[in-house]
C-alpha cells in the first residue's frame, strides 16, 4: 500500500510539472482530467490549445524534453506539425495538443470528463 501511495505522489509531481511547461510555452486553455477509474490507458488526460501548428510543435518539444529530464522513458509524440493535433504519451499522462479549430471539433475533453454510469 505504501508503494502505490508514493507512486501516486511522484505521478502528480508529473502532471505538476506537464502543466507548468505548458504554461511557461504559453499553450491557452489547458485542462486536467482524472481518467483512472474510466480506462487503464493512463490516469490523466491533458489538453491544451496552440495558436499555430508551428507553436504546437514548440510546445510539444518543449514537454518533450521536459519528460526526459524527469526521467520519463521513451515519451512519444505523434501527429504531424501541419495536423493540427499533436499526442505526446508519457505512459501515465497523455497530453493533447491542438489548434483551436481542431479542439472544438473533436471535444475529447467533453467526451473523457462525463461521469460513468
Amino acid at each position: 500500500m505504501f508503494r502505490r501511495q508514493k507512486l501516486g505522489l511522484k505521478l502528480t509531481s508529473i502532471l505538476k510539472d506537464i502543466l507548468n511547461e505548458l504554461e511557461d510555452s504559453k499553450a491557452s486553455d489547458i485542462v486536467s482530467i482524472n481518467i483512472s477509474k474510466k480506462t487503464s490507458l493512463a490516469d490523466y488526460l491533458v489538453f491544451a490549445t496552440g495558436t499555430s501548428n508551428r507553436h504546437i510543435n514548440s510546445i510539444s518539444q518543449s514537454v518533450n524534453k521536459k519528460l526526459k529530464k524527469l526521467n520519463i522513458k521513451n515519451p512519444s509524440i505523434e501527429g504531424s506539425n501541419d495536423s493540427g493535433w499533436v499526442v505526446i504519451d508519457s505512459g501515465d499522462v497523455i497530453v493533447h495538443l491542438f489548434k483551436d479549430e481542431i479542439r472544438k471539433f473533436y471535444n475529447l475533453e467533453n467526451m473523457w470528463s462525463t461521469e460513468i454510469e
